[in-house]
């Protein structure tokens, strides 16, 4: 079905070890708005859709996988040279004693990962409209991330995803409108 690449969607480059900016991304690794819950979500989502707007939420939703493989690519580097007095300050010590500096599905407050984040109504209009909300949030989160940081090689990486999910928005609202001309169209059977 996929044909991997070994090599990331876009490059992660960051200058320095910092546990505490690895913190604040993990609520893009594992939290409620994250890339996991998205992909999880439109992946789950495309089986209720209509035919026309499967695709999209197809691949929209495996290039939240390639987002999530840049995250924890960020959050990987940031640590890997993290001393554990590095990892307490950072707020990093339980994360520490359960998982050493493996990554584990958890927001910035160290919430693991849950099902509830993923939302699926059955209803295409109103999933997508959960997909837009879900893609600005995101896009909002990256922005307070990029303003978190001054390591211009990791804003580097955290802008090319906050446009993605602009482009992923601008999408989803296309197959809304597409969704409103349909449902719009009178039938004759």
């Amino acid at each position: 079905m996929w044909v991997y690449e070994k090599k990331l969607q876009y490059p992660v480059r960051v200058s320095k070890c910092d546990p505490h900016m690895a913190k604040l991304l993990m609520e893009q690794y594992g939290g409620a708005d994250g890339e996991l819950a998205a992909a999880l979500r439109y992946l789950n989502q495309r089986y209720t859709i209509p035919e026309k707007i499967i695709g999209l939420l197809n691949d929209i939703g495996t290039e939240e996988f390639a987002h999530l493989e840049m995250i924890a690519t960020m959050i990987y580097k940031l640590t890997k040279d993290a001393t554990v007095e590095q990892l307490e300050q950072a707020g990093l010590a339980a994360h520490y004693v359960n998982h050493d500096k493996a990554l584990f599905y958890s927001n910035a407050a160290g919430v693991p990962f849950t099902a509830t984040y993923i939302q699926a109504k059955g209803d295409p209009i109103a999933d997508l409209y959960e997909d837009i909300a879900a893609e600005e949030k995101a896009r909002a989160t990256y922005q307070w991330l990029i303003d978190m940081t001054d390591d211009v090689d990791l804003q580097d990486s955290l802008k090319f995803l906050r446009e993605r999910e602009i482009v992923h928005s601008l999408r989803f609202r296309e197959a809304v409108e597409i969704l409103k001309d349909d449902r719009e169209t009178k039938k004759i059977f």
